[in-house]
């Protein structure tokens, strides 16, 4: 189970990697206005509010990175603690802005983080 355990963790983390490009590179692309649902002209105004958010979603994925490579003793603890800010997040994201950030985002953290509980 341990090794599903980090598996997961790492896709959560590669996950967040993943928003931290649309939201503060491809935000105002073709890519990241489809991504979102955008428009031009709302890519635009909003270019700083998405890196801001891109920003936050890297703290999760490096967070999520030193649970796999961190200190030993340290690891367990990093895992729980940010893959409960992961689904924190995905919840209010998809109370607030779209019920599409359960799936994309809740859903996997809360699955690694049952995973990582139960490896203990």
């Amino acid at each position: 189970m341990s090794t599903v355990a980090v598996v997961l963790v790492a896709l959560v983390a590669a996950i967040h990697v993943y928003i931290v490009v649309l939201e503060m590179v491809l935000w105002t692309t073709p890519r990241g206005r489809a991504a979102f649902g955008l428009t031009q002209e709302f890519a635009e105004s909003t270019r700083a509010l998405a890196a801001n958010q891109g920003l936050y979603n890297g703290f999760l994925a490096a967070g999520l990175l030193w649970g796999l490579v961190g200190p030993a003793d340290h690891r367990f603890a990093f895992r729980v603690f940010f893959l409960v800010c992961v689904v924190v997040a995905g919840l209010y994201g998809a109370a607030t802005a779209s019920r599409r950030i359960l799936l994309v985002q809740a859903l996997p953290g809360a699955v690694a983080l049952a995973a990582v509980l139960l490896a203990g």
